[in-house]
């Protein structure tokens, strides 16, 4: 098994990320949260822009999940969708880039199925994970060459909306019939939920928002106080 995955096995993921419009956003904020989650126990990070990823490798010593979060006007593709991105990450040193693995078309009309090959080729050697949906994608990211596959569009597509997250059911079903690392990730709010997720086969789990995102978090606590009056 490759030398980081075996760091990860097991192990709990904290997605650092904060878009333009949040207040955390900023690279310095990204890694100082990135370090407070290694302090509480995480064995990686999946962490959004190259200067965000490079300012978390100087406070971290962990395996780093890359992605590039960037849109484009003909695709609802967003996460990693053209080599461009993919170039900027393997630049970065990312240990591992994750992408949109999908069924939807991604910029400038291409499919996954022309995509990741040209990807593949041009870097034999790196550690891609695909943002999967569903299980039939990830079976088609795992005949195409992904080396890992990761729950986290489920529910974020047109034909997964309205899913109950976490997809107990998708992990595990793919943790039975990959025969690939799963990733876990999307919706995982609490503690008994991880445990929950852990329970299903899969690999490693991400937990982002229920971690990283202070108005979020906060938002759930509120919430329950409106619905108490």
């Amino acid at each position: 098994m490759n030398d980081i995955l075996k760091r990860l096995k097991g192990k709990l993921i904290v997605s650092c990320q904060a878009l333009d419009d949040e207040p955390l956003h900023g690279s310095l904020f990204m890694a100082r949260m990135a370090a407070a989650a290694c302090l509480g126990g995480a064995s990686g990070i999946r962490a959004n822009t190259v200067a965000d990823i490079r300012a978390i490798q100087k406070d971290v010593g962990v395996p780093i999940i890359g992605i590039i979060k960037k849109v484009y006007p003909d695709s609802g593709v967003y996460i990693t969708p053209t080599m461009d991105e993919v170039d900027a990450l393997v630049e970065a040193n990312a240990d591992i880039i994750a992408m949109d693995a999908t069924g939807r078309a991604r910029p400038f009309g291409k499919t996954l199925d022309e995509f990741f090959p040209e990807v593949r080729g041009k870097y034999p050697d790196q550690l891609f994970m695909a943002d999967a949906s569903c299980f039939e994608e990830g079976l088609k990211a795992r005949d195409l060459g992904f080396d890992i596959i990761g729950t986290t569009l489920a529910g974020y597509t047109d034909y997964t909306a309205g899913r109950a997250l976490p997809d107990i059911e998708l992990m595990k079903r793919l943790a039975r019939h990959i025969g690939l690392p799963i990733f876990a990730e999307g919706g995982i709010r609490s503690p008994e939920q991880l445990k929950q997720v852990m329970e299903t086969g899969v690999f490693a789990a991400v937990v982002g928002s229920a971690i990283t995102r202070p108005d979020f978090i906060t938002k759930m606590y509120a919430d329950v106080l409106k619905k108490d009056i």
